[in-house]
């Protein structure tokens, strides 16, 4: 439930960004804003320098996929989230985007927004126009597509190794012996013909003499 402190926060908020917040409520005890994107930068300028808000740590920028939500209104949200030590207070500012348009970066207002941008990018495929070094941070760099969005294949599209004969890591394309999306819980996976699972009634008799391990 919000205080009247952070209702109060709220109102003065609109006031000054009548025109780049469309709506705010509250999640838990928090204020969440409703931005535009091509104002983030304005936003974020704002709630940091003005003395009602000082909220000068920008503690993360994340990323949310929505594949179904209606077009023309974008399938990603980024979310930014502040604190402000002086008032002890947070706040939370979502804008929406999509797969073609960037949104402005806001490393000119925090320092720390370079890695967090890169990381939305690197999950999201999220661009934002003015990161000086807007390249994968958690993949590798020849990482195809973007593992954190909906459609992106629990599996993945490839596997690394390393080759001791090429002396190099190598990429070799998803081998499952059984299809993981259409997993059969009745039935054993065919790499594990010579062991019983608890559970798993079809599963193959162990040997005679076979014996747990010890600790197992």
């Amino acid at each position: 439930m919000a205080t009247d402190a952070l209702k109060d926060l709220a109102d003065y908020i609109m006031e000054n960004l009548d025109d780049s917040i469309a709506s705010y409520d509250f999640f838990k005890g928090e204020l969440s804003l409703n931005g535009n994107r091509e104002n983030i930068v304005r936003i974020l300028n704002f709630l940091r320098d003005d003395k009602e808000c000082t909220f000068r740590v920008l503690v993360d920028i994340c990323g949310a996929d929505y594949p179904d939500r209606a077009s023309g209104v974008g399938r990603f949200d980024v979310v930014y989230n502040l604190l402000s030590l002086r008032h002890n207070q947070r706040v939370r500012v979502k804008i929406t985007t999509d797969e073609e348009t960037p949104v402005p970066s806001v490393v000119d207002i925090f320092s720390s927004a370079g890695w967090y941008e890169r990381e939305v990018w690197d999950m999201y495929g999220v661009m934002f126009a003015g990161n000086p070094d807007l390249r994968r941070i958690l993949s590798d760099y020849g990482f195809e597509g973007h593992p954190q969005r909906k459609d992106f294949p629990l599996t993945g599209y490839v596997e690394v190794r390393y080759d001791d004969e090429l002396k190099r890591v190598v990429y070799e394309p998803v081998k499952l012996s059984q299809d993981f999306r259409q997993f059969d819980a009745l039935s054993p996976w065919e790499a594990m013909t010579d062991v019983q699972l608890p559970g798993d009634k079809k599963g193959a008799i162990p040997p005679h003499g076979w014996k747990r391990a010890k600790g197992g």
